[in-house]
């Protein structure tokens, strides 16, 4: 488990005067980099692609690319920071990036720099599209050579959640400290659009009737998480776009659903979601909660709720949960029966029945970061951020049934597909 947090004061102070120490030499020293902008991705070099999964190990700042089903094994790894010099120069040489920069690493990073959110294959599989949270930046890697085929720095100074529309052409990345979600052009970077949103935007879903859902969490790296102080968190709501004009469509506040619902004491800052696959429920986590709630779309209001046991040996004390994540990872089975949840603080992912909520096993992970389905649909696929391990636990009996290795502190997990042949992007 994570330790409490310390003073973040003088943790970013004596983090700025370390890393001021670096600023003369870095600025001196030559780096070969990729422009803001090179040629757009081509075509596959092989006719066929493979399914695959992408792993983003967050403080390894690589992605690994690991089968979609059977046995997960490791296809190949990706550099996701071939211009780290660079982008460590101007932040160090920039006082005002240079703080936000450290204080990505002393707050949502735990004491590490966040190099990869989250990450998308472009439809011809010869890409791969990642958000980087501590370069604040979203770019374009060409699958084959490992090169920068674009970048695109997003307001503010940190990049987050993305989500990748239904045809794969484009890709929305939320802003966090801009309240902004930007939507790109997945093969030249090019923004198409961007909207406003609550505090701290988080989570995107496209969805199949053509919206586009951005919850905002708020603040999520003070320490004031006595429920009486949630007031403190800031403005937060699910914000649905037209996913064409980026015209706000409605907005959400979970506040007062919650109130209806009777639990005023939980927060609102909604984490992961999942939809049916009617697209008529919404399943939901919540900051502090060990379960997930329902939420019917048509009626606009919440259902029911699922409490998840707590694990004896989670430190009650609300300020060591990794920024207000009691339960962080949530996917649906693609028949919609089953749902597979994160236990995050708990140390175990569990198999949930949809129509009664009776969960199944608690299978024991080291802090399970995110949830999603495997490839032939049978597994649900979590990773395991604390001891750097991606696992399949089967819808069918919530057992587990492969665990592959991967890089540093693995979050998000996601499908794709690459070239059939590709291994890697190629040496030097």
């Amino acid at each position: 488990m994570p330790s409490p947090r310390t003073s973040g004061t003088r943790r970013l102070l004596g983090a700025v005067a370390a890393s001021l120490a670096l600023v003369t030499a870095s600025a001196g020293a030559g780096s070969a980099s990729a422009p803001e902008r090179a040629a757009a991705p081509g075509a596959t070099a092989s006719a066929g692609l493979r399914e695959v999964m992408f792993v983003g190990n967050n403080w390894d700042g690589t992605a690994d690319v690991i089968a979609a089903r059977g046995d997960f094994r490791r296809v190949g790894r990706v550099n996701v920071i071939p211009d780290k010099e660079q982008r460590l120069r101007e932040i160090y040489l920039n006082p005002v990036k240079l703080a936000f920069f450290l204080g990505v690493r002393s707050g949502p990073g735990e004491g590490h720099d966040q190099f990869v959110d989250d990450m998308y294959a472009t439809p011809d599989g010869s890409a791969m599209v990642v958000s980087r949270p501590s370069f604040a930046d979203v770019i374009s890697l060409d699958l084959r050579t490992g090169k920068i085929n674009w970048r695109f720095p997003v307001a503010g100074y940190r990049a987050d959640h993305m989500a990748v529309s239904p045809d794969g052409s484009r890709v929305a990345v939320s802003a966090s400290t801009a309240n902004t979600v930007h939507v790109l052009d997945v093969a030249t970077g090019r923004q198409l659009g961007s909207f406003k949103t609550g505090d701290k935007p988080h989570e995107n879903v496209f969805t199949s009737d053509g919206l586009l859902w951005n919850m905002s969490i708020g603040e999520v790296t003070t320490a004031l998480d006595a429920p009486w102080l949630d007031w403190s968190k800031g403005d937060r709501k699910i914000t649905v776009v037209d996913a064409s004009t980026f015209e706000t469509v409605r907005v959400i506040d979970m506040r007062t659903r919650l109130d209806a619902f009777g639990r005023g004491d939980l927060s609102d800052a909604v984490r992961p979601l999942v939809f049916t696959p009617d697209e008529k429920k919404v399943y939901f986590q919540v900051s502090f909660l060990n379960g997930f709630l329902e939420y019917d779309v048509d009626s606009d209001r919440i259902t029911r709720m699922k409490n998840l046991p707590a694990n004896p040996a989670t430190d009650p004390d609300r300020t060591t949960w990794v920024n207000d994540s009691r339960h962080h990872g949530l996917s649906i089975s693609p028949d919609g029966a089953k749902l597979c949840v994160a236990g995050t603080m708990d140390d175990y992912v569990t198999v949930v029945d949809r129509e009664t909520l009776a969960e199944g096993p608690l299978v024991q992970a080291s802090k399970p970061y995110w949830a999603t389905v495997s490839g032939d649909g049978r597994s649900c696929v979590i990773s395991e951020s604390g001891a750097d391990r991606v696992t399949a636990i089967d819808f069918a009996t919530g057992q587990r049934v492969a665990s592959v290795a991967v890089g540093d502190h693995p979050q998000r997990v996601r499908l794709a597909r690459v070239p059939a042949d590709w291994t890697g992007p190629a040496a030097g």
